[in-house]
């Protein structure tokens, strides 16, 4: 208790020791203002935004709108739900081997200066720049048309891997050049090979890094409507296999807005839609510390 009291102190007299010295410099005052400013800013709107979709959408939870099969009456989401949570698992089952294994050559393998690296690289970057409307017209034209997969589940979870692997290859590099070279010279120390020191030594301190480029994939893919309705389609069923239309949350969320008859209901949708990623955030994180330790 003591201790902790005197660090307390500690940290209180270090932090009026910075205000002090911000005080003194009046440009470095008027920055670390507007630091604090978008901090608030940035957080009242989180929570704007949370509180309205929560107010708007509670009251309008109802069980007809669970219902195993969707009519004009209950625009039922339970079928949007299973195909979001099927789309997910899809397009991360392809994303993620190869955005990780991408990162390990660029890191681990890749020797520096290598012009290769310099052009996954620039490509990433570019590809995670490019609006989503184009992917989905370059999954129509390619996945839909050219291989004949017509609107399908198949479809829209390929194109969506292609607009996650920038994100997962990105957080995955920076999460391995984060750990210190020393782990990988104490393996090689010890006579491990390379292999065996990325797998065993490397990857398992970069786990919680990687597990935030895959969370912030799962937002892009719970959320992504304009790519899917051009590759996956608006269906209102659960298709029999992966060949089949089906809409996910995102677009059962717009098709609602836009006809215009359902409001009440499409803000019940951002409820669960907003519920869906907060307990597949919770999920991630678990898994994360479980390999971590």
């Amino acid at each position: 208790m003591k201790a902790e009291t005197q660090n307390r102190g500690i940290n209180y007299v270090s932090l009026k020791q910075k205000l002090s010295n911000y005080r003194k410099h009046k440009v470095s005052f008027v920055i670390m203002l507007l630091v604090f400013g978008c901090m608030l800013i940035t957080l009242l709107s989180v929570l704007v935004l949370i509180l309205y979709i929560l107010i708007k959408g509670i009251p309008n939870l109802r069980p007809s709108l669970f219902s195993p099969v969707y009519t004009e009456d209950n625009v039922s989401m339970l079928p949007a739900i299973i195909n979001t949570v099927i789309m997910t698992l899809m397009s991360l089952g392809v994303a993620v081997p190869i955005g990780i294994f991408t990162a390990i050559y660029l890191v681990e393998y890749a020797a520096k200066g290598n012009k290769l690296v310099k052009v996954i690289r620039i490509t990433a970057e570019t590809l995670s720049g490019i609006p989503s409307i184009v992917y989905g017209l370059f999954g129509y034209l390619f996945f839909n048309l050219a291989l004949k997969f017509d609107y399908s589940l198949l479809g829209g979870a390929l194109t969506l891997s292609i607009m996650i692997l920038p994100v997962i290859i990105r957080t995955t590099e920076e999460a391995l050049l984060a750990v210190p070279d020393s782990y990988r010279e104490g393996a090689f120390g010890l006579g491990a090979g390379r292999l065996r020191t990325v797998f065993k030594i490397v990857l398992p301190s970069a786990v919680s890094g990687i597990f935030a480029g895959v969370i912030l994939s799962m937002g892009r893919i719970i959320g992504e409507t304009a790519a899917l309705i051009y590759t996956s389609g608006t269906a209102t069923n659960i298709p029999k296999n992966v060949m089949g239309s089906g809409r996910t949350l995102s677009i059962h969320l717009y098709v609602l807005m836009n006809e215009g008859l359902h409001i009440n209901e499409a803000y019940a949708t951002a409820v669960v839609i907003l519920v869906f990623v907060l307990i597949l955030n919770f999920l991630s994180g678990k898994v994360a510390k479980k390999l971590k330790n």
